[in-house]
């Protein structure tokens, strides 16, 4: 384990833990965590023991309530989100946000920027931005993307929060439970079921999806083509039919 006052980064089995360590103010991004962010994700990225992050907020109030406003009125609040974002944005591993209590503003964006979404009943999410006279970042050009346009511009609009349970029913979260125990042991689960999957397809997969959601299909199909072919020529797209006929679980190679 690798801690910090800011931010904690975990190994257990195949999956990093980074978690925002500012519960006194509610995980809020200043400078300090956002770079700190960025070198995790960059850290995970490069080890290849690491098949999947999850990030979650310390303290149970917050995932994170955004940028730090009182670092905001010393610096640009742009240089607070775009420590983080680049790296997250360049992750090709799966990363799960593990959401327990307001997940708003930039905290939401940093939500929106992984792949899976679970929460606790009492979440809450929002992006508040306009009743500072502010303009949101990713959520602002992302968010009507990930869920109904209507939905995305009533939180938007209004800058009002919603609850979780809105949060599920819309799609905006993938997984609800009841509360952070169970939290946990969502994430948990649906890393284990990642790191089932071979590693070199599971972040082919994200890529293609990811950049293909944003354009046609047909250019989604030509994207897809390369990458088809490199997993198709690899030890592993032979290993695992091999592995299912001989009733045994798959040993990846990653090549």
């Amino acid at each position: 384990m690798t801690c910090s006052k800011i931010l904690r980064y975990e190994k257990r089995d195949r999956t990093a833990y980074i978690t925002l360590n500012r519960p006194e103010v509610m995980n809020a991004i200043n400078i300090e965590l956002g770079q700190a962010i960025a070198a995790a994700v960059k850290n995970a990225e490069k080890d290849d023991d690491i098949l999947v992050l999850i990030i979650i907020g310390e303290g149970g109030k917050a995932f994170s309530a955004g940028a730090d406003l009182k670092e905001k009125n010393q610096r640009d609040v742009t240089e607070i989100t775009n420590s983080w974002q680049d790296a997250d944005a360049n992750c090709t591993k799966p990363i799960i946000a593990a959401i327990d209590g307001h997940c708003i503003a930039g905290g939401l964006e940093l939500a929106l920027r992984c792949d899976i979404r679970v929460a606790t009943q009492k979440s809450t999410f929002g992006l508040p931005e306009p009743r500072r006279s502010m303009l949101a970042g990713y959520g602002l050009h992302n968010l009507s993307r990930m869920i109904p346009l209507g939905e995305a511009l009533l939180i938007q609009l209004t800058g009002s929060p919603i609850t979780a349970e809105r949060a599920y029913q819309i799609g905006l979260i993938q997984k609800l439970v009841p509360d952070r125990a169970a939290l946990l042991q969502q994430a948990d689960a649906i890393a284990n079921d990642i790191v089932q999957c071979a590693p070199l397809a599971v972040q082919a997969i994200k890529r293609i999806v990811k950049t293909g959601r944003n354009v046609p299909p047909e250019y989604s199909l030509k994207l897809a083509e390369p990458i088809r072919k490199f997993i198709d020529s690899t030890e592993d797209r032979l290993e695992g039919p091999r592995s299912f006929v001989e009733k045994r679980a798959p040993k990846w190679k990653m090549r």
